[in-house]
């Protein structure tokens, strides 16, 4: 429950997206709770198939064996009309209210129904369907007391809700209906804190970005690859001084251990004041409402231990999702990389911990989703065996996700006990020109395909870098996932710092290509939306590949085999509502084109100095963008991760 592209992202912030230091965090506000009335509910009784009971002042749930009978089952339907909820809220808590009639020791779940019925015309026989998990339960009920169940989850801000309430028991759980007087009927509590106003922004965006609520019921998923390694903040200090200034971003940091390749990093997350409180687990909230304001359906997450700081910050991020918005959902990702030392009962344990959590995905039949990163790190047999443990030990069924290193190699050993494959992907346009392939074969198996979306890499520390040409691989790997029709897709980072991969508001490019990226999601769940409003993007080196850094590297990064041929330009990409006469300057030099309505792009070559783009229409300016990253022929350290720059941030 976000607000549309504005979560976190004030004028301060954009600042410090550049660098600037950010205000501190403003107080919470006070919890707020608002009750919602059944618009309508009523009970219908396998034993009377054809009999409405929609003027019982009661409502009557239980099992088969109701009445001494083997079709005796009664459950119960109830709906609410949720209304007022702000966007921004968060700590969102909703619970299902319901008083009994009488006292038993039954146990109450709560279901989701999504067919249409009607309180005056259902019946046994009409009655909706009612399939997939339970989203609350409870146990024992008291005459005149109010049971409450979570249902937290199975809420997405404003809008209809409906619930069937089942049991198991032969005894008869007996609830008041919205017919009884006293108002004791049942009723939808829903209890958040309200965002600051602060936090709000009217959107920058080229297009309307669709509801959350709308990009979810596509079925069709977007999660972005969380990395553990690098928060929002390592220790709570002030942006110029903080552990990403002091040694990941200089040569001579953390005592000079990263100097061959100058420095671990090339870029990082915006900066902030310190925060008071757990700042942890407050940055992590900050991510997941970034993610969310981007129309993501949630994180895929590296577990690259069990006992580690990133495994506290794994357990983290569960808990801020579920803090948030549990329908934010967090897809557990084993590195085997990272585990190659944990045994099959230690890891089974720690999923299943995390399991428990409303926030961590299942399917719709309540498997749990596990997506193990370089799942051949184990045999097809192993993750088998695993499985079965986490059966038997936990009564969790697995749906597997395999990541693959090597999709070819590996898909035909592990299909038997997969239920979608996915790979980790390429990184430039040459790479990623016949993407296709790998999605069809997936579902000529019968398997659902995630597949990998990526901005650009480049590692110092490994001394390799791909071309991604601007926002061409972006582009590219997009246009793979819609044409394929993958299933599912993984943003790959969503903080990768240390292989500069990263989509996540940063340092270099703000939330540049996160904005852009939501135009090729729009089409990818809804159909490619229409342009409302100009917007001109810059890409752009701050150096010419081949240029000497003049600070002494002994490693400097060399093309990936296979990549794109490296490249020094300029790419101004336009999303407009009509076309436009675009005016571009890069280092003093200014060329013009006419660019077509709609979604267009065109590269200049770098030069050292400043870019710019102006996009005009009958006389009148309608975008301009001045890149803050100027380009040098002399770079101090080799730097050739992509700056980004948007017409309306």
């Amino acid at each position: 429950m976000v607000n549309r592209y504005g979560a976190l992202l004030t004028v301060a912030t954009a600042l410090a997206a550049l660098g600037a230091v950010a205000p501190a965090q403003a107080s919470a506000a006070a919890p707020v709770s608002v009750s919602f009335a059944a618009t309508e509910d009523v009970f219908v009784s396998q034993a009377e198939p054809a009999k409405s009971f929609a003027t019982a002042t009661w409502l009557s749930v239980c099992g088969s064996g109701c009445g001494g009978t083997a079709t005796g089952q009664r459950l119960a339907l109830t709906r609410f009309k949720v209304t007022g909820i702000p966007d921004d809220a968060e700590d969102v808590k909703v619970t299902l209210d319901v008083v009994s009639a009488r006292t038993t020791a039954t146990t109450v779940s709560a279901l989701p129904v999504t067919g249409s019925w009607t309180e005056a015309a259902t019946t046994w026989n009409t009655r909706p369907a009612v399939s997939g998990s339970a989203v609350a339960t409870h146990t024992g009920f008291t005459t005149g007391a109010t049971a409450k169940l979570d249902v937290s989850s199975a809420i997405d801000g404003d809008g209809t809700y409906a619930f069937a309430l089942t049991g198991t028991s032969d005894t008869t759980t007996v609830l008041m209906s919205s017919r009884e007087t006293g108002e004791r009927g049942p009723k939808l509590t829903v209890t958040y804190t309200p965002g600051t106003g602060e936090e709000q922004t009217a959107g920058p965006l080229p297009f309307t970005l669709a509801s959350t609520s709308a990009l979810r019921a596509t079925g069709k998923k977007v999660f972005a690859h969380y990395f553990p390694p690098y928060p929002i903040s390592f220790d709570n200090a002030a942006t110029e001084n903080d552990y990403y200034a002091r040694n990941y971003l200089k040569p001579e940091g953390e005592s000079g251990k990263h100097a061959a390749y100058g420095g671990l990093l090339r870029d990082r997350p915006p900066g902030r004041s310190p925060i008071t409180g757990d700042y942890a687990l407050a940055d992590l909230k900050t991510e997941v409402k970034q993610a969310i304001a981007a129309g993501l359906d949630g994180f895929t997450v590296d577990i690259l231990s069990v006992t580690s700081a990133n495994w506290t910050r794994v357990q983290n991020l569960v808990k801020a999702a579920e803090a948030v918005d549990p329908g934010f959902k967090i897809v557990l990702m084993p590195d085997t990389n990272g585990l190659a030392s944990v045994d099959s009962a230690t890891l089974a344990k720690a999923i299943a911990g995390l399991a428990a959590s409303d926030s961590v995905y299942r399917l719709a039949d309540d498997r749990l989703v596990v997506a193990p990163f370089k799942a051949e790190g184990r045999t097809a047999a192993w993750w088998a065996d695993w499985m079965k443990t986490m059966e038997t030990t936990y009564g969790i069924k697995v749906a597997l996700v395999p990541c693959f290193v090597d999709f070819g190699k590996n898909r035909d050993a592990f299909a038997s006990i997969s239920h979608g494959f996915s790979n980790w992907g390429s990184r430039s346009p040459a790479a990623n020109a016949n993407l296709t392939t790998n999605i069809t074969t997936a579902h000529n198996l019968g398997k659902i395909w995630m597949q990998p979306v990526s901005v650009q890499d480049e590692r110092p520390n490994q001394g390799i870098f791909d071309e991604a040409g601007n926002t061409e691989n972006l582009r590219a790997s997009w246009k793979g996932a819609i044409d394929g029709k993958a299933d599912w897709v993984q943003l790959t980072t969503w903080n990768d710092y240390s292989e500069n991969t990263q989509f996540a508001p940063s340092r270099n490019a703000g939330w540049t290509y996160l904005d852009i990226n939501a135009y090729y999601l729009t089409c990818y769940k809804l159909g490619c939306p229409k342009i409302t409003n100009d917007v001109a993007y810059l890409t752009h080196r701050v150096q010419p590949v081949a240029a000497t850094p003049s600070y002494a590297q002994t490693k400097l990064m060399k093309l990936r085999a296979g990549s794109t041929a490296a490249r020094d330009t300029v790419e101004v990409l336009s999303m407009l509502t009509a076309a436009g006469k675009v005016s571009v300057t890069v280092g003093g030099t200014t060329q013009t084109y006419d660019a077509p309505a709609g979604v267009s792009a065109k590269t200049f070559p770098l030069r050292a100095g400043t870019a710019s783009a102006t996009v005009t229409r009958s006389s009148a300016t309608v975008a301009k963008v001045t890149s803050p990253y100027p380009v040098t022929a002399t770079p101090y350290v080799q730097d050739l991760h992509y700056r980004a720059a948007s017409s309306d941030r």
